[in-house]
């Protein structure tokens, strides 16, 4: 059995929370701290699964700014009924499919930027510098321990990196 890598967990531990304290300290959201929820489960992916695609700059770039920007538009354009925030994700699903942008955190930025009613302004603060600092401080953090994973490992992955929409790959006999 291997042991567990104390060192390289703390180290892990320590920068998601410099990641995320500096972003939450940037775009100060004190007064709306679910604004910037959808960080949370970024940073997990960036110190915590730092290789995977959808944690890779293309996707957590992409996937941010485009559900952001959908909430927007959805909000500016149908207000915020609740089959709003239903055509908001279903758009956000398919640009992301589509995009090959797929982050699961940024899945709740339509919903939080159609709750606090969101102008086009918050597609730059808090999301692009919010998601900007976080991954900053992952490339920065990533590269003062030896032996850790650096980030980004590729800048461009896809994610998903194969089109298995559904939850199965088309290399595997469906259920259906």
């Amino acid at each position: 059995m291997k042991h567990f890598p104390i060192g390289r967990f703390l180290w892990c531990a320590l920068g998601i929370a410099v990641g995320i304290a500096l972003a939450l300290f940037l775009v100060a959201p004190p007064a709306s701290p679910l604004l910037l929820a959808s960080l949370g489960g970024s940073a997990v992916f960036l110190f915590g699964l730092t290789r995977a695609p959808a944690a890779q700059p293309r996707a957590l770039f992409g996937g941010h700014l485009g559900g952001a920007l959908i909430g927007i538009a959805c909000y500016q354009l149908c207000g915020d009924s609740l089959w709003v925030y239903a055509l908001a994700q279903v758009l956000t699903l398919g640009y992301m499919l589509i995009s090959k942008t797929m982050h699961p955190p940024a899945g709740a930025n339509p919903l939080i930027m159609i709750y606090v009613h969101s102008g086009w302004g918050a597609l730059w603060q808090p999301v692009f510098l919010g998601v900007l600092s976080l991954a900053m401080v992952a490339a920065i953090w990533s590269r003062l321990y030896p032996g850790l994973v650096h980030y980004p490992v590729t800048w461009f992955d896809r994610s998903p990196p194969s089109t298995f929409w559904g939850g199965w790959d088309e290399s595997e006999p469906s259920d259906v």
